[in-house]
């Protein structure tokens, strides 16, 4: 639990210096160089990651639960983890309505993700990870929307056509995922 924790500490703590330390941020780039930040950035990230990974993995093995299971969590999570899945694609389809309309897509996508799996796993595991997720998307989309007020940051409207693209790619990738790469990579059958 402890490679866990420590894990999630680095992880979200590098990804969360735009929430809470936006001039020391803006001082560290300037003194490191933008590649040098980001280099920085990214090999803490990866490491955070690593540990968090790794010692979830490792808390899954002895299991510390905290509430019984409840059936028809994994329903609603489906559907939850389905729109989790068009938020995600949202960020990266340009001209489409859904970034148009939330600003930041990518973070509520994470939200949604976080808050599905809290709904549908029970263990203290399952509680820190996700609630950390959770919280973390949380603070980050409050920041991001506050940057943009102060930037005076417009988004350009959306249009049909890159929305529905949005959908359907999110669609067909929550599908590719829930039928095929959770299993592969996660080692649980969402359906199954």
């Amino acid at each position: 639990m402890t490679l866990l924790i420590l894990g999630l500490v680095i992880f979200l703590g590098v990804h969360s210096v735009r929430i809470f330390a936006e001039v020391w941020r803006t001082q560290m780039r300037a003194r490191l160089g933008d590649n040098g930040w980001k280099g920085a950035y990214t090999l803490l990230s990866i490491a955070g990651f690593a540990m968090l990974i790794y010692g979830f993995g490792q808390a899954r093995q002895a299991p510390v639960l905290l509430w019984p299971a409840m059936g028809w969590t994994r329903h609603l999570a489906a559907l939850l983890i389905l729109l989790a899945f068009v938020l995600l694609t949202a960020a990266y389809v340009p001209g489409n309505g859904i970034k148009a309309k939330v600003h930041h897509p990518m973070i509520l996508g994470v939200k949604v993700w976080a808050l599905a799996h809290l709904l549908s796993n029970n263990t203290l595991a399952d509680l820190l990870l996700f609630g950390g997720f959770l919280l973390w998307s949380v603070f980050d989309f409050r920041a991001a929307r506050a940057r943009d007020r102060a930037a005076g940051t417009v988004y350009p409207p959306g249009s049909l056509v890159p929305t529905l693209v949005t959908v359907a790619v999110g669609i067909v990738a929550y599908g590719a995922f829930a039928f095929w790469g959770h299993w592969a990579l996660i080692g649980v059958k969402p359906f199954g």
